[in-house]
């Protein structure tokens, strides 16, 4: 069985880093190729690939398979480690990474994924307020009721990859999880497949203007441990 996963930007793309990480953490093998944002909009560009012009997208064979939340349940039917072996815990985790696939707008828009930067928030929105206190509430609810350090148990499932990029957000932009959010996000960042993945983010010397402007839009940018040149 031979994947290819196709993904973005280190830096910025946040869905990219879902199934990446989730693959490298479980140990499922892939060949990695990257396909670098141009712009806000690459759907021309990533349609060549990519059914809806978006990425991650995973190939498997002849099958094209799309959408990190499409990837993870392709995945789940064909490898061990995915989700949890729990029931409880299982159910627990599709809810919370469902309810990550299709919510938290506020959060995206106002608190870009930018790995390299620490900021200042400007301004954040009521809406924002309530995301953080939700996702503060399912992350407390997850680590109480199946004992941690991850958010379904002690291993490292899907739920803990879709919530990943939230982690790198809370670290920069200073955000408030509470006591049990801020460990798991010190566990995640400090996993060996998230640490590979923000080092080739720090590497990374690409800018895009348009994802540049949404930090600079609700925050102001302290420090830049980002490659130049």
């Amino acid at each position: 069985m031979a994947y290819t996963l196709i993904t973005a930007n280190r830096n910025y793309s946040s869905w990219s880093l879902r199934p990446w990480l989730l693959m490298r953490a479980v140990g499922i093998a892939f060949e990695d190729r990257i396909e670098p944002f141009a712009s806000l909009d690459n759907y021309e560009a990533f349609r060549a690939f990519s059914p809806s012009g978006q990425v991650p997208v995973l190939l498997d064979g002849e099958r094209t398979v799309w959408d990190s939340l499409g990837i993870a349940l392709y995945l789940g039917e064909r490898h061990a480690g995915v989700w949890p072996t729990d029931e409880a815990a299982r159910a627990w985790a599709v809810c919370a990474v469902a309810e990550m696939h299709g919510g938290f707008g506020a959060l995206r828009r106002e608190r870009t994924m930018t790995i390299g930067q620490r900021v200042t928030p400007t301004r954040g929105s009521d809406a924002l307020a309530r995301d953080v206190a939700r996702i503060a509430e399912l992350w407390g609810e997850g680590l109480e009721r199946f004992g941690g350090p991850w958010l379904a148990g002690e291993h490292f499932t899907a739920v803990d990859a879709f919530y990943a990029p939230v982690a790198f957000r809370v670290r920069t932009w200073g955000i408030d999880v509470g006591a049990a959010g801020a460990r798991w996000v010190e566990t995640v960042l400090a996993h060996p497949a998230t640490r590979a993945w923000e080092a080739a983010a720090l590497a990374e010397t690409f800018r895009e203007p348009g994802h540049e402007a949404e930090v600079a839009e609700y925050g102001e940018v302290t420090s830049d441990e980002r490659a130049t040149g």
